[in-house]
C-alpha cells in the first residue's frame, strides 16, 4: 500500500445524552462519503466515529433513573449506533469513552504530561455550566451571567485543579497554522482560530474533583479528568497509540477531523496544543461545517421542529435524505432543512434527470437492440470527453469537502446525457436501417454514461448506485474503483428489466398532505398547561426520603369527606398516615398494597389525627380538580423499609 494513500477521517464523538437528529447525521454522512470516495481511489482508509460517555450530565441522569451510569450509557449510546445503521454509514471502527482501551491510552498520556512538567496541579476557580461541562470567562458570559451556548445560569465553583501548559505552546501552534493555511477549514474558521491564539491562551483546567463519573487521575483518584480533555484522545486510541504503535504510525500521519463549528476551538487549539506537547504531528484538515435550521427557524425541542433522521428516512427513504443532506448546502455553511425543498430535489433532481436517464436508456436497449448493449467501431463522443472532465471537477471538490460542488459536477454530466439522447433522437435512427451504426453508438454512449454515473454516485448514494448497476446487469457487489472504468466495457452486457428509482411525489397531494397533517395537529385536545416548580439541585432532591411500605389498615375519619387514616408498615417501624384519597379507591382497594412513602416530611395534625407522612400518587386534573388517580408502586416485591431514589 502506498503510505500516501492512506486516509484517516474521524466523525466528533457524540455525547450520549443527546438525541440524535439531523447535525449528527449530516456530519456522519459526510464523513462517510469521503471514506467512500477514497476507497473507490484505492486509498486505505479508516473511518472512525463513537461516543462520548462521561461527565456530569451522564451522572445526573443515571441518578435520576436508579442505576449506574455505566448501566445509562450501555443502553443509550444504542441510539448511534442504530442510526448508523439506517444511514447506511461504512465506519471500521467505533469507539465509546468508556472502553478499557481508551482509559488506558487517555491515563497513560495523562501520566506522559505530568512527569515532563506540561500538566500541573492548583486551585481552580470560575464561572461554570453544569449542563455544557465547561468554565465559561466573563468575557464570553451570557446576560446576567448565563452561559452563552445554552443560556442557563453559571454557578461560581472553586476547586483543587490538574492544569495542562496550553500557553506554553501557542508560539509553536501559530506558526504551524501559519506554514498549513488548509489545517482548518473553511477559511472563515482559520481566520477565527488565528485571532483566537494571538489573543492569548491561559493554561486549561484538565481534572475535577466535584465529578465522579470519569476517568480518574492516575496516582491522584480523587480527580477525575476533564471530560474534554477526555474525550480529544479518542482519535489516538482508536489509532493503536497504546497498544499498536505501527497502526498508529501508518494512520496518524493522514488523520482529518470533522466537527460541527460550535466545538473548533477545542479541535483547532486545545487538541493541536495537547498533541505538540506529546511530540506527535497535528491533524492534516480539522473540518468545521455549519448548523442547520428548520424552514428558517433554530431548532429546539420546545418547538417541536428538531428534524428526526428516522423519520424522515421512513418518509422520504434514505439516499434521497443523504443527497439531500450534502447537496443543498455549500459545506462549511448554515444549512436550512425544508421538507418541501426535499421533495423538490427528489422530483427534479432524482427522479426528473438521474431516474428518467436511466429508464430511457434502459427501454431503448431493450427495445432497439433486445436487451443487448451493443458494440461500435468508434465509441469516442463528447459524453466520454466530459467524464473525464467531471472525474478530474468531482476529485477536486471531495478533496476540499466540498460535497455539494461535487455533486453538482455529476449532475451537470446526467444533465449532459439526457440532452445527449434529445440530440441525437434514437427513436428516429431506430427507424432507418442505415443508421443501425450510429444507434449503436449513441445506446452504448448513454450505458457507459450510465455506469459512469453509478461510480460517480456512489459514496453519496451507496443503494441507489448499486440498483443502478444491477438495472445495467452488472455485479452491483463488486469492488467499486474508479481507476477500473473504461469507457465502451459494457458492449456486450445484458441489461435487467428497468425499475423506477425514484418515484415522483404530485406536489400538489403532497401539499394537501402537509396541510391535513397541520390540521389535525391544530384540532388536537390541547393538553393542559403543565405547572413546574423551580428546578433543583441532585443534592436538594436527595434530602427527600421516599421508602416501600405496605397499607396495613385503613380507617374512615368521621371529620373528613377527603381523608383516610392509613397504617403504614415500613418493616423498620408502623407509622401513621392521613391521605386525600377517598373519593378514588374504598379501604378494600387499599389495604395490602405496596406503596411509596416520603418519611422524613414533619408530622402535621389533619382533622384531629397526626398524619407522619405522604403517599405518593399521580393525577388527571381538570381545572385544578383531580380526575383520576393511582398510587405509585414498586414494580416488583422488595422489602419494605427499601429507600427509592
Amino acid at each position: 500500500m502506498n503510505s500516501d494513500k492512506v486516509f484517516y477521517i474521524t466523525t466528533p464523538i457524540y455525547y450520549v445524552n443527546d438525541i440524535p437528529h439531523i447535525g449528527h447525521a449530516y456530519t456522519t454522512t459526510a464523513c462517510d462519503t469521503a471514506a467512500r470516495y477514497k476507497r473507490m481511489k484505492g486509498y486505505d482508509v479508516h473511518f472512525l466515529t463513537g461516543t462520548d460517555e462521561h461527565g456530569q450530565k451522564i451522572q445526573t441522569a443515571a441518578e435520576a433513573q436508579g442505576i449506574s451510569p455505566q448501566q445509562l450509557v450501555d443502553k443509550i449510546h444504542l441510539n448511534f449506533k442504530n442510526l448508523w445503521e439506517v444511514l447506511n454509514i461504512s465506519n471500521d471502527d467505533f469507539i465509546r469513552t468508556t472502553e478499557p482501551r481508551h482509559i488506558k491510552a487517555v491515563q497513560e498520556i495523562f501520566k506522559k504530561l505530568i512527569e515532563q512538567g506540561d500538566i500541573y496541579k492548583g486551585t481552580y476557580s470560575g464561572y461554570y455550566c453544569v449542563p455544557c461541562e465547561t468554565y465559561v470567562p466573563e468575557n464570553a458570559m451570557g446576560p446576567n451571567k448565563t452561559c452563552p451556548d445554552c443560556g442557563r445560569p453559571l454557578t461560581v465553583m472553586e476547586e483543587e485543579s490538574y492544569f495542562f501548559k496550553a500557553s506554553k505552546y501557542v508560539p509553536e501552534l501559530i506558526k504551524f497554522y501559519e506554514e498549513h493555511v488548509r489545517a482548518v477549514m473553511p477559511k472563515i474558521r482559520y481566520n477565527e482560530i488565528m485571532s483566537f491564539l494571538k489573543g492569548g491562551v491561559k493554561d486549561q483546567s484538565v481534572s475535577r474533583t466535584s465529578l465522579k463519573w470519569g476517568i480518574p487521575v492516575p496516582g491522584d483518584e480523587k480527580h477525575v479528568i476533564y471530560v474534554w480533555f477526555d474525550a480529544l484522545i479518542n482519535y489516538m486510541t482508536a489509532a493503536g497509540y497504546i497498544d499498536n504503535p505501527e497502526k498508529f504510525s501508518h494512520l496518524w500521519h493522514h488523520v482529518r477531523h470533522m466537527v460541527g463549528k460550535d466545538i473548533i476551538r477545542f479541535h483547532c487549539v486545545i487538541w493541536p496544543l495537547m498533541l505538540i506537547a506529546l511530540g506527535i504531528n497535528l491533524p492534516v484538515e480539522v473540518i468545521a461545517h455549519g448548523w442547520w435550521t428548520y424552514n428558517g427557524e433554530k431548532m429546539s425541542k420546545s418547538k417541536g421542529n428538531v428534524v428526526d433522521p428516522f423519520k424522515i428516512v421512513k418518509e422520504y427513504g434514505l439516499d434521497p435524505f443523504r443527497y439531500f443532506m450534502l447537496r443543498e448546502v455549500p459545506f462549511g455553511n448554515d444549512g436550512d432543512f425544508s421538507e418541501l425543498a426535499l421533495v423538490g430535489r427528489i422530483n427534479s433532481d432524482l427522479a426528473n434527470d438521474l431516474g428518467n436517464l436511466l429508464n430511457r436508456t434502459l427501454q431503448m436497449i431493450k427495445s432497439y437492440r433486445e436487451g443487448v448493449v451493443p458494440s461500435c467501431a468508434e465509441s469516442e463522443s463528447e459524453l466520454r470527453s466530459m467524464a473525464e472532465n467531471v472525474l478530474e471537477r468531482v476529485d477536486e471538490a471531495m478533496n476540499n469537502f466540498a460535497f455539494d460542488e461535487a455533486l453538482k459536477s455529476i449532475w451537470e454530466f446526467i444533465g449532459r446525457a439526457n440532452k445527449f439522447i434529445d440530440e441525437t433522437t434514437p427513436w428516429k435512427l431506430a427507424k432507418d436501417e442505415t443508421q443501425a451504426e450510429k444507434l449503436n453508438f449513441v445506446l452504448l454512449n448513454l450505458y457507459e454514461a450510465l455506469r459512469f454515473s453509478a461510480l460517480l454516485i456512489a459514496p453519496t448514494m451507496p443503494d441507489t448506485a448499486k440498483k443502478i448497476l444491477a438495472q445495467l446487469g452488472l455485479d452491483e457487489n463488486e469492488k467499486l474503483l474508479y481507476e477500473n472504468f473504461k469507457w465502451g466495457e459494457g458492449a456486450g452486457k445484458i441489461i435487467n428489466k428497468a425499475e423506477v428509482l425514484f418515484p415522483r411525489i404530485d406536489i400538489n397531494e403532497w401539499k394537501k398532505s402537509q396541510e391535513e397533517k397541520k390540521k389535525m395537529e391544530e384540532t388536537k385536545t390541547e393538553a393542559p398547561a403543565l405547572e413546574h416548580e423551580a428546578e433543583i439541585s441532585i443534592d436538594d432532591f436527595k434530602t427527600v426520603e421516599m421508602r416501600v411500605a405496605k397499607i396495613i389498615n385503613v380507617e374512615e375519619i368521621p371529620r373528613s369527606k377527603k381523608l383516610y387514616k392509613l397504617e403504614v408498615d415500613l418493616g423498620y417501624e408502623k407509622r401513621t398516615v392521613c391521605s386525600g384519597i377517598k373519593a378514588f379507591f374504598t379501604p378494600e382497594d387499599l389495604t395490602g398494597k405496596n406503596i411509596i412513602l416520603v418519611t422524613n416530611l414533619k408530622p402535621v395534625k389533619l382533622c384531629g389525627v397526626e398524619s407522619n407522612g405522604m403517599i405518593l400518587c399521580a393525577s388527571v386534573k381538570k381545572d385544578g380538580v383531580s380526575e383520576q388517580l393511582t398510587l405509585l408502586t414498586p414494580e416488583k416485591d422488595i422489602p419494605l423499609g427499601s429507600r427509592v431514589s
